[in-house]
Protein backbone atom coordinates (compact mmCIF):
# COMPACT_ATOMS: atom_id res chain seq x y z
CA UNK A 1 0.00 0.00 0.00
CA UNK A 2 1.50 3.71 -0.80
CA UNK A 3 2.86 5.52 1.74
CA UNK A 4 0.40 8.21 1.09
CA UNK A 5 -2.29 6.96 1.17
CA UNK A 6 -4.65 7.71 4.62
CA UNK A 7 -5.90 5.03 7.54
CA UNK A 8 -9.53 6.83 8.45
CA UNK A 9 -7.91 10.76 8.79
CA UNK A 10 -4.33 9.90 9.18
CA UNK A 11 -1.62 9.21 7.17
CA UNK A 12 -0.21 5.79 6.41
CA UNK A 13 3.00 6.94 7.83
CA UNK A 14 1.20 8.38 11.41
CA UNK A 15 -0.96 5.05 11.22
CA UNK A 16 2.43 2.41 10.97
CA UNK A 17 3.84 4.84 14.09
CA UNK A 18 0.53 4.85 16.56
CA UNK A 19 0.71 0.81 15.95
CA UNK A 20 4.25 0.43 16.72
CA UNK A 21 3.69 2.52 19.88
CA UNK A 22 0.77 0.81 20.86
CA UNK A 23 2.31 -2.89 20.62
CA UNK A 24 4.65 -1.55 22.82
CA UNK A 25 2.30 -0.51 25.47
CA UNK A 26 0.38 -4.19 24.97
CA UNK A 27 3.58 -5.75 25.29
CA UNK A 28 3.58 -3.80 28.76
CA UNK A 29 0.45 -4.87 29.61
CA UNK A 30 0.82 -8.75 28.30
CA UNK A 31 4.09 -8.61 31.03
CA UNK A 32 1.98 -7.06 33.36
CA UNK A 33 -1.16 -9.58 33.75
CA UNK A 34 1.27 -12.23 33.75
CA UNK A 35 3.26 -10.82 36.70
CA UNK A 36 0.04 -10.25 38.38
CA UNK A 37 -0.98 -14.15 37.63
CA UNK A 38 2.45 -15.33 38.51
CA UNK A 39 2.30 -13.54 41.88
CA UNK A 40 -1.14 -14.63 42.58
CA UNK A 41 -0.17 -18.16 41.49
CA UNK A 42 2.91 -17.52 43.98
CA UNK A 43 0.74 -16.70 47.10
CA UNK A 44 -2.22 -19.48 46.51
CA UNK A 45 -0.42 -22.21 43.88
CA UNK A 46 -3.22 -24.34 41.96
CA UNK A 47 -3.41 -27.27 44.12
CA UNK A 48 -5.18 -31.11 43.11
CA UNK A 49 -8.74 -31.65 43.72
CA UNK A 50 -8.78 -33.84 46.78
CA UNK A 51 -5.15 -32.32 47.74
CA UNK A 52 -3.79 -32.13 51.56
CA UNK A 53 -5.57 -30.27 54.13
CA UNK A 54 -3.38 -27.57 55.94
CA UNK A 55 -1.99 -28.70 59.31
CA UNK A 56 -3.16 -27.95 62.36
CA UNK A 57 -2.84 -24.66 64.29
CA UNK A 58 -1.77 -23.08 60.49
CA UNK A 59 -4.02 -20.08 60.16
CA UNK A 60 -4.18 -19.48 56.79
CA UNK A 61 -7.26 -17.92 54.50
CA UNK A 62 -9.18 -19.98 51.83
CA UNK A 63 -8.21 -19.37 48.80
CA UNK A 64 -10.86 -16.87 47.51
CA UNK A 65 -9.88 -14.84 50.42
CA UNK A 66 -6.34 -14.52 49.91
CA UNK A 67 -7.20 -13.60 46.10
CA UNK A 68 -9.52 -10.67 47.06
CA UNK A 69 -7.22 -9.15 49.43
CA UNK A 70 -4.27 -9.67 47.07
CA UNK A 71 -6.40 -7.89 44.54
CA UNK A 72 -7.58 -5.39 47.01
CA UNK A 73 -4.07 -4.44 48.12
CA UNK A 74 -2.70 -4.17 44.46
CA UNK A 75 -6.13 -2.04 43.22
CA UNK A 76 -7.33 -4.75 40.25
CA UNK A 77 -10.50 -6.38 40.20
CA UNK A 78 -10.95 -10.20 41.99
CA UNK A 79 -11.99 -11.61 38.53
CA UNK A 80 -9.21 -10.04 36.32
CA UNK A 81 -6.10 -11.76 39.16
CA UNK A 82 -8.29 -15.21 39.17
CA UNK A 83 -8.22 -15.17 35.13
CA UNK A 84 -4.10 -14.01 35.23
CA UNK A 85 -3.60 -16.37 38.04
CA UNK A 86 -5.09 -19.40 35.56
CA UNK A 87 -3.67 -18.15 32.56
CA UNK A 88 -0.26 -18.07 34.31
CA UNK A 89 -0.43 -21.76 35.30
CA UNK A 90 -1.46 -22.99 31.58
CA UNK A 91 2.11 -20.69 30.44
CA UNK A 92 5.00 -21.53 32.02
CA UNK A 93 7.36 -18.30 31.67
CA UNK A 94 9.35 -20.61 28.70
CA UNK A 95 6.93 -20.69 26.90
CA UNK A 96 4.88 -17.58 26.85
CA UNK A 97 5.59 -15.66 23.44
CA UNK A 98 7.07 -11.73 23.08
CA UNK A 99 4.62 -9.96 21.04
CA UNK A 100 1.35 -11.90 21.22
CA UNK A 101 -0.76 -10.18 23.70
CA UNK A 102 -1.98 -11.95 27.38
CA UNK A 103 -5.81 -11.70 25.53
CA UNK A 104 -4.39 -14.37 22.79
CA UNK A 105 -2.14 -16.51 25.52
CA UNK A 106 -5.53 -16.63 27.55
CA UNK A 107 -7.97 -17.58 25.00
CA UNK A 108 -5.11 -20.52 23.51
CA UNK A 109 -5.10 -21.83 27.26
CA UNK A 110 -7.11 -24.90 27.16
CA UNK A 111 -5.69 -26.39 23.61
CA UNK A 112 -3.52 -29.79 24.35
CA UNK A 113 -0.76 -28.54 21.79
CA UNK A 114 -0.82 -24.74 22.79
CA UNK A 115 3.46 -24.09 23.12
CA UNK A 116 3.35 -25.47 19.31
CA UNK A 117 0.72 -23.82 18.13
CA UNK A 118 0.92 -20.24 19.78
CA UNK A 119 4.47 -20.59 17.57
CA UNK A 120 2.59 -21.21 14.14
CA UNK A 121 0.41 -18.07 14.15
CA UNK A 122 -1.64 -18.24 10.72
CA UNK A 123 -1.86 -15.76 8.05
CA UNK A 124 -3.96 -12.61 8.31
CA UNK A 125 -6.32 -12.85 5.53
CA UNK A 126 -5.63 -9.06 4.74
CA UNK A 127 -1.88 -8.91 4.64
CA UNK A 128 -0.60 -12.33 4.39
CA UNK A 129 1.46 -11.94 7.38
CA UNK A 130 2.06 -14.20 9.82
CA UNK A 131 0.46 -12.74 13.13
CA UNK A 132 -2.22 -13.78 16.03
CA UNK A 133 -5.49 -11.53 16.22
CA UNK A 134 -8.08 -12.50 19.09
CA UNK A 135 -10.41 -13.90 16.02
CA UNK A 136 -7.58 -16.21 14.83
CA UNK A 137 -7.25 -17.40 18.55
CA UNK A 138 -11.18 -17.72 19.09
CA UNK A 139 -11.29 -19.76 15.40
CA UNK A 140 -8.29 -22.37 17.14
CA UNK A 141 -10.40 -23.38 20.05
CA UNK A 142 -13.47 -22.50 18.20
CA UNK A 143 -15.56 -19.53 19.78
CA UNK A 144 -17.45 -17.30 18.04
CA UNK A 145 -15.58 -14.15 16.19
CA UNK A 146 -15.95 -10.50 16.73
CA UNK A 147 -15.83 -10.06 13.32
CA UNK A 148 -16.96 -12.93 10.87
CA UNK A 149 -15.15 -13.74 7.72
CA UNK A 150 -16.37 -16.94 6.40
CA UNK A 151 -19.80 -17.70 4.76
CA UNK A 152 -20.03 -20.29 8.05
CA UNK A 153 -19.20 -17.23 10.91
CA UNK A 154 -21.52 -14.84 9.38
CA UNK A 155 -24.23 -17.17 9.37
CA UNK A 156 -23.37 -18.42 13.36
CA UNK A 157 -23.83 -14.48 13.87
CA UNK A 158 -26.98 -14.40 12.30
CA UNK A 159 -28.14 -17.04 14.07
CA UNK A 160 -26.98 -16.09 17.75
CA UNK A 161 -28.76 -12.54 17.05
CA UNK A 162 -32.23 -13.99 15.72
CA UNK A 163 -32.25 -16.44 18.82
CA UNK A 164 -35.87 -14.90 19.50
CA UNK A 165 -38.57 -16.05 17.28
CA UNK A 166 -40.01 -12.82 16.26
CA UNK A 167 -36.29 -11.51 15.41
CA UNK A 168 -35.99 -14.41 13.14
CA UNK A 169 -39.28 -13.97 11.59
CA UNK A 170 -38.19 -10.29 10.55
CA UNK A 171 -35.44 -11.11 9.39
CA UNK A 172 -36.52 -14.19 7.23
CA UNK A 173 -39.11 -12.12 5.87
CA UNK A 174 -36.67 -9.01 4.97
CA UNK A 175 -34.37 -11.56 3.58
CA UNK A 176 -37.31 -12.87 1.40
CA UNK A 177 -37.73 -9.73 -0.04
CA UNK A 178 -34.39 -10.20 -2.19
CA UNK A 179 -35.07 -12.00 -5.41
CA UNK A 180 -31.66 -13.34 -5.23
CA UNK A 181 -32.24 -14.62 -1.36
CA UNK A 182 -35.94 -15.88 -2.25
CA UNK A 183 -35.10 -17.79 -5.66
CA UNK A 184 -32.14 -19.32 -3.63
CA UNK A 185 -34.42 -20.37 -0.93
CA UNK A 186 -36.63 -21.63 -3.07
CA UNK A 187 -34.34 -24.05 -4.49
CA UNK A 188 -34.41 -26.14 -1.02
CA UNK A 189 -36.51 -28.28 -0.75
CA UNK A 190 -36.89 -28.48 3.32
CA UNK A 191 -37.16 -24.96 3.14
CA UNK A 192 -40.16 -24.72 0.51
CA UNK A 193 -41.84 -27.89 2.27
CA UNK A 194 -42.00 -26.43 5.48
CA UNK A 195 -43.19 -22.84 4.01
CA UNK A 196 -45.53 -24.31 2.12
CA UNK A 197 -46.77 -26.44 5.04
CA UNK A 198 -47.13 -23.38 7.13
CA UNK A 199 -48.80 -21.40 4.76
CA UNK A 200 -51.50 -23.72 4.48
CA UNK A 201 -51.64 -23.91 8.43
CA UNK A 202 -51.82 -20.03 8.46
CA UNK A 203 -54.99 -20.23 5.89
CA UNK A 204 -56.75 -23.00 7.87
CA UNK A 205 -56.68 -21.03 11.30
CA UNK A 206 -58.01 -18.63 9.27
CA UNK A 207 -61.03 -20.64 7.79
CA UNK A 208 -61.58 -22.39 11.29
CA UNK A 209 -61.70 -18.63 13.45
CA UNK A 210 -64.12 -17.42 10.62
CA UNK A 211 -66.40 -20.58 9.92
CA UNK A 212 -70.00 -20.51 11.96
CA UNK A 213 -72.03 -23.44 11.88
CA UNK A 214 -75.33 -23.24 10.23
CA UNK A 215 -74.07 -20.17 8.29
CA UNK A 216 -72.38 -20.05 4.42
CA UNK A 217 -68.67 -21.47 3.51
CA UNK A 218 -66.53 -18.82 4.47
CA UNK A 219 -65.69 -17.34 0.68
CA UNK A 220 -61.68 -18.15 1.74
CA UNK A 221 -62.39 -21.99 1.84
CA UNK A 222 -61.91 -22.63 -1.76
CA UNK A 223 -59.05 -20.91 -1.71
CA UNK A 224 -57.25 -22.68 1.25
CA UNK A 225 -57.98 -26.50 -0.72
CA UNK A 226 -56.60 -24.94 -3.63
CA UNK A 227 -53.60 -23.79 -1.78
CA UNK A 228 -53.32 -27.95 -0.65
CA UNK A 229 -53.51 -29.01 -3.86
CA UNK A 230 -51.20 -26.65 -5.44
CA UNK A 231 -48.74 -27.82 -2.77
CA UNK A 232 -49.26 -31.45 -4.28
CA UNK A 233 -48.92 -30.50 -6.93
CA UNK A 234 -45.60 -28.70 -6.41
CA UNK A 235 -44.25 -31.65 -4.74
CA UNK A 236 -45.18 -34.60 -6.97
CA UNK A 237 -43.61 -32.51 -9.98
CA UNK A 238 -40.74 -32.24 -8.13
CA UNK A 239 -40.32 -35.65 -7.34
CA UNK A 240 -40.41 -36.49 -10.73
CA UNK A 241 -38.05 -33.90 -11.21
CA UNK A 242 -35.64 -35.48 -9.09
CA UNK A 243 -36.18 -38.78 -10.15
CA UNK A 244 -35.02 -38.06 -13.43
CA UNK A 245 -32.27 -35.68 -12.85
CA UNK A 246 -31.09 -38.54 -10.50
CA UNK A 247 -30.99 -41.48 -13.41
CA UNK A 248 -29.33 -38.55 -15.95
CA UNK A 249 -26.75 -38.16 -13.96
CA UNK A 250 -26.23 -41.92 -12.52
CA UNK A 251 -26.74 -43.57 -15.93
CA UNK A 252 -24.00 -42.68 -17.83
CA UNK A 253 -21.22 -42.97 -15.12
CA UNK A 254 -22.12 -46.80 -15.48
CA UNK A 255 -20.37 -46.75 -19.20
CA UNK A 256 -17.95 -49.19 -18.78
CA UNK A 257 -19.02 -51.17 -16.48
CA UNK A 258 -20.25 -55.07 -16.76
CA UNK A 259 -23.17 -55.78 -14.58
CA UNK A 260 -23.91 -58.86 -13.07
CA UNK A 261 -27.26 -61.25 -13.84
CA UNK A 262 -28.38 -60.16 -10.12
CA UNK A 263 -27.38 -56.47 -10.84
CA UNK A 264 -29.33 -56.37 -13.97
CA UNK A 265 -31.88 -58.22 -12.71
CA UNK A 266 -32.62 -55.91 -9.47
CA UNK A 267 -32.18 -52.97 -12.09
CA UNK A 268 -34.93 -54.44 -14.39
CA UNK A 269 -36.89 -54.74 -11.21
CA UNK A 270 -37.20 -51.29 -9.72
CA UNK A 271 -37.44 -50.39 -13.00
CA UNK A 272 -40.57 -52.10 -13.26
CA UNK A 273 -41.66 -50.47 -10.30
CA UNK A 274 -40.89 -46.90 -11.33
CA UNK A 275 -42.87 -48.05 -14.66
CA UNK A 276 -46.00 -49.16 -12.59
CA UNK A 277 -46.12 -46.31 -10.31
CA UNK A 278 -45.29 -43.79 -13.45
CA UNK A 279 -48.59 -45.29 -14.73
CA UNK A 280 -50.49 -45.50 -11.93
CA UNK A 281 -49.37 -41.62 -11.77
CA UNK A 282 -50.73 -41.05 -15.59
CA UNK A 283 -54.21 -42.63 -14.42
CA UNK A 284 -55.09 -40.73 -11.56
CA UNK A 285 -54.01 -37.87 -13.26
CA UNK A 286 -56.85 -38.55 -16.01
CA UNK A 287 -59.73 -40.38 -14.04
CA UNK A 288 -59.19 -38.87 -11.16
CA UNK A 289 -59.41 -42.55 -9.43
CA UNK A 290 -56.40 -41.87 -6.45
CA UNK A 291 -56.93 -44.72 -4.53
CA UNK A 292 -54.06 -47.33 -5.19
CA UNK A 293 -54.68 -51.04 -6.17
CA UNK A 294 -54.00 -54.41 -3.90
CA UNK A 295 -51.75 -55.37 -6.66
CA UNK A 296 -49.78 -51.61 -7.38
CA UNK A 297 -49.37 -51.86 -3.93
CA UNK A 298 -47.69 -55.55 -3.74
CA UNK A 299 -45.60 -54.58 -6.97
CA UNK A 300 -44.50 -51.24 -5.11
CA UNK A 301 -43.54 -53.38 -1.48
CA UNK A 302 -41.62 -55.57 -3.11
CA UNK A 303 -43.28 -58.26 -2.60
CA UNK A 304 -43.34 -61.28 -4.59
CA UNK A 305 -40.18 -60.68 -6.05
Amino acid sequence: MPTSTKVGSVSRARYEEIIAGDRELIEVDTKIQFVIGDHALEIEPIRPHGGSLPAAGEDLFGVRETLEMYAEDVGVPYNQVRLNRQTASRWPAEYRVQGVSFEIHRILEKLDDRFERIANPPRHPRDGVARWTQDAAKRQVGWRVDSPQSVHEKVEAIHDLAVDEQVAARVATDFLRRPGVAFRAAGDDTARHLFNTAQTSRWKQVEESDSVPGEPENPVAPAIRQIDRTIEFLDLIGACHKFVAATGRLVPQMHGRRLSEDERDLIHKNVARVRATCEWVESAVDSRHLDMDEELARILRGEGE
